[in-house]
């Protein structure tokens, strides 16, 4: 018999990060999902479903302020695209932030956190994720917002 000593590390592993950011996090919680991509919107739907929570959809800023304003109370979270034809992200939030100002909103773009979505932060947004994401980061950003953290 015989004994192997290994040095010890202050450093993380990074199978540990990498674990730790796979991690797939669900829900109950009423989500409004809005993109004006169809494809876009039904797969996020799906993803949301799959998670566990219930989902409204929107493919433009009319029908999406007439579901909110119709289920107001209900929905936890507005999960936002930021470039749409018509009425833009920055518009709908205002008009989804005037109905109920306690609203969660995560915004989600193509485009990186700058402009008009760094702008939308800094007046209440709850989150911005960019596209492509993975399922693990989308479904941790979603979490974290409706968990207030």
């Amino acid at each position: 018999m015989f004994t192997i000593y290994l040095p010890a590390s202050s450093q993380e592993l990074k199978g540990d990060k990498e674990y730790k950011e796979q991690k797939i996090t669900r829900g109950s919680e009423t989500v409004l999902i809005i993109d004006d991509e169809e494809m876009v919107l039904d797969i996020g739907a799906t993803i949301l479903q799959e998670l566990g929570y219930t989902v409204l959809k929107a493919l433009d800023g009319r029908q999406a302020l007439a579901i909110f304003e119709e289920n107001r109370e209900r929905i936890d979270l507005i999960i936002l695209d930021m470039i749409m034809p018509g009425m833009g992200g920055s518009e709908i939030f205002e008009e989804l932030k005037n109905i109920r100002g306690d609203i969660k909103v995560l915004l989600s773009s193509g485009y990186s956190n700058d402009g008009e979505a760094s702008e939308l932060m800094s007046r209440g947004c709850d989150g911005f994720i960019q596209k492509p994401f993975s399922i693990a980061a989308f479904s941790r950003i979603i979490r974290e917002i409706l968990d207030g953290k």
